[in-house]
């Protein structure tokens, strides 16, 4: 029927409070594929989960230790994250089968491919392998690019520094000065059933290319 479940618009309204009252405002740039979708975005910081669920729910899959963090893992919980056990890989065999059920289901999955935080506004390597799961699921692969600004400038220490604990990334963020909290939906990647890397390679590109400020424009001659 295309009406959104009311379990969701309370996942995208706690969302969008809880990043109010670290004073971020969530903006949306482009437009979320209809479910199911595999989405894909990049991953600095802790708030990330919160920011996409702000602009459109979607199953996530996240590293076990979140489900112990105060409300966050809460808020993750119930809105049916799928936890993995980092470095296991018949956790994350597992995990795909589960993400491959969801999406058959009409689910919408989001998951960070680059497999841990990023620092620095680095974006590193995507693994290919969880790509497989929108081949297997047959639905489309959307990438998001999360990227946090104040005065249209890229801030890239939002989310984690390097070393940096939750507790004390709340605390800074909380005396921080307002921030706009960016959710790019850019161009879907094609399905490519025998290069997961070159689906994978493409999808980090056009994040790249999101995340990147804009050019000022060159002067008139």
């Amino acid at each position: 029927n295309g009406r959104e479940p009311f379990a969701h618009r309370m996942i995208r309204w706690w969302s969008t409070k809880l990043l109010r009252i670290f004073g971020m405002r969530s903006v949306r740039m482009g437009q979320p594929l209809a479910d199911p979708v595999l989405f894909v975005a990049n991953h600095t910081s802790w708030i990330d989960i919160e920011l996409l669920h702000s602009q459109r729910a979607a199953c996530f899959v996240a590293k076990a230790e979140i489900a112990s963090w105060p409300l966050v893992g809460w808020m993750a919980a119930n809105g049916g994250t799928i936890f993995h056990r980092r470095g296991s890989n018949h956790s994350l065999s597992t995990v795909m089968q589960v993400m491959v059920d969801r999406l058959r289901g009409g689910r919408s999955v989001a998951v960070f491919p680059e497999g841990g935080t990023g620092y620095n506004g680095v974006l590193k390597v995507f693994h290919a392998r969880i790509f497989q799961t929108a081949l297997d699921a047959r639905v489309p692969l959307q990438p998001v690019a999360l990227r946090f600004a104040r005065h249209g400038r890229r801030v890239i220490d939002a989310g984690f520094r390097e070393d940096e604990s939750f507790v004390h990334n709340i605390v800074r963020l909380l005396g921080a000065p307002a921030l706009d909290a960016e959710v790019h939906f850019l161009a879907p990647v094609p399905a490519m059933p025998d290069a997961r890397r070159r689906m994978a390679d493409q999808a980090r590109d056009r994040i790249m290319a999101a995340l990147e400020d804009p050019q000022p424009a060159e002067p008139r001659a």
